[in-house]
């Protein structure tokens, strides 16, 4: 009689496990997220059976000793480079031995060519590069295109879970990277790659030999269609660092964000850019980012944003017409929609522009989304400067929030926010006036005449009154 498989039913966005189904997962309250999956073996009572990932973690809880937390010591420093100097930052100085990364990304976004320059950047690192989605031909075309052919660099093409185990403990690599984790599996396990349990099942195994071995693991990572990483959640929770790339693909520049990182902070992002010859460090993004164009162009406004700890300059560009149909258009590439049907309200209440019978639109240049709520006096002022057919003098920036009563908020940061702007040759800048008098006044009014001028503005009609007059 043949055995019955037995199946158990996991929440995809959670990993929260179920012995039956249910339309509304109870961890993390998420509807229609469970899908059913064979139940992994479990180690019986007298020694036989498999050992899952969840019993082999405990295997040697004996070995572990609690030390006063005075006593640890923090001399040793466990991180070494990795030869790609943004890469370095966003990771919190460098690749810490015995880590798990998981890079994510869209479809050719970046993830396995910054994953192969790792290697080609490194010339002492001894690497394993294993790819469940390429045949070792194409990486070797890849790595020439890239400019490198390192002798330590070692190419596996294979899914299954046992047999790059067994690999990398005969080659005894400095890092190990696994491209993609969605394609790898077990053969302990009865389910197809990709599904909840194998995702499960080979990152707990992966990450229980970087921690045994001291060896660094790269996983790379597909997302999903609303843009999160594929696989259960609880992959997140494995791993000790998240990177993700942005960015639009039909563009040039790519940003990697740090969203989970145990050995550093995820405040740092890494802007890089795609050329042909693979990435490309851009070490300033202030400079590319603000395009070169005529200087009598009507609604185009530079707001000083920040992203984590690191300001940039962009280009805010907005395009207000007459609405040739019924009903007007809003569109905003690269922001909020949302917010910026907030922020035309609020210039039809508050300061009186008739603005809800023209069409309205919106871009950052590009290719970047942004969030920084100091992007909004930027954004009305193009949009202002659109409508009026008047152009803002290139030399003149932005950095402040506008209230739902027109006000004009202060932002975080506002000195760093000055200071990238004065470095980029920037002659005056606006910002709040309820902004402590300590960021500016020594800024107002350069007495060599060189710097830049520090403009605190109260509201909207203030900015109008001192931006067009």
């Amino acid at each position: 009689m043949a055995t019955k498989i037995k199946t158990v039913w996991y929440c995809t966005s959670c990993g929260n496990e179920s012995p039956k189904w249910m339309g509304r997962c109870p961890a993390c309250g998420e509807w229609n997220t469970m899908v059913e999956e064979p139940k992994a073996a479990r180690a019986s009572a007298g020694g036989g059976g498999k050992t899952t990932s969840r019993s082999r973690a405990y295997i040697d809880a004996s070995d572990a000793r609690p030390q006063r937390l005075r006593e640890i010591d923090l001399s040793h420093d466990n991180r070494f480079s990795i030869g790609i100097g943004e890469l370095d930052r966003v990771l919190g100085g460098g690749m810490v031995a015995g880590s798990m990364i998981l890079i994510g990304g869209e479809p050719g976004i970046g993830k396995s060519t910054l994953s192969l320059q790792i290697p080609l950047c490194c010339k002492d690192l001894r690497t394993l590069y294993v790819s469940g989605e390429e045949s070792p031909k194409q990486i070797k075309l890849r790595a020439e295109r890239l400019g490198g052919s390192e002798d330590d660099c070692f190419i596996l093409s294979e899914t299954v879970l046992e047999n790059i185990l067994s690999q990398a403990r005969e080659i005894q690599p400095a890092l190990l990277i696994v491209d993609s984790i969605q394609t790898i599996y077990s053969e302990a396990l009865d389910s197809s790659a990709g599904s909840v349990s194998q995702v499960r099942e080979c990152a707990s195994s992966l990450l229980r030999y970087a921690k045994e071995t001291g060896t660094p693991v790269i996983l790379i990572g597909h997302i999903t269609k609303d843009g999160t990483l594929a696989g259960p959640k609880v992959l997140e929770h494995i791993v000790d660092v998240v990177l993700q790339f942005e960015g639009d693909t039909k563009g040039a520049y790519r940003i990697l964000r740090s969203i989970k990182n145990r050995f550093g902070s995820t405040d740092e992002l890494a802007v890089f850019e795609m050329t042909g010859a693979g990435l490309r460090e851009v070490r300033n993004p202030s400079e590319i980012l603000i395009p070169m164009h005529q200087d009598d162009l009507s609604g185009i406004a530079i707001a000083a944003m920040m992203d984590g700890t690191r300001p940039f300059l962009i280009e805010i560009q907005a395009l207000v017409s007459t609405a040739a149909y019924g009903t007007p258009q809003r569109s905003a590439t690269g922001f909020d929609g949302r917010r910026l049907n907030m922020l035309l309200a609020v210039l039809e209440k508050r300061a009186g522009f008739k603005l809800a019978a023209k069409d309205v639109f919106l871009n950052i240049a590009g290719g970047l989304r942004v969030a920084d709520p100091a992007c909004d006096l930027a954004i009305v002022a193009s949009i202002l400067s659109s409508n009026f057919d008047l152009y803002i003098s290139p030399k003149v920036c932005f950095a402040a929030e506008v209230g739902l009563s027109g006000e004009i908020r202060p932002v975080s940061q506002v000195e760093r926010r000055i200071a990238e702007a004065e470095k980029l040759g920037f002659e005056q800048i606006y910002i709040s006036s309820f902004n402590k008098e300590s960021s500016f006044a020594k800024r107002t009014k350069p007495a060599d005449g060189r710097g830049i001028t520090v403009t605190p503005v109260a509201d909207i009609a203030a900015l109008c009154r001192k931006l067009f007059q």
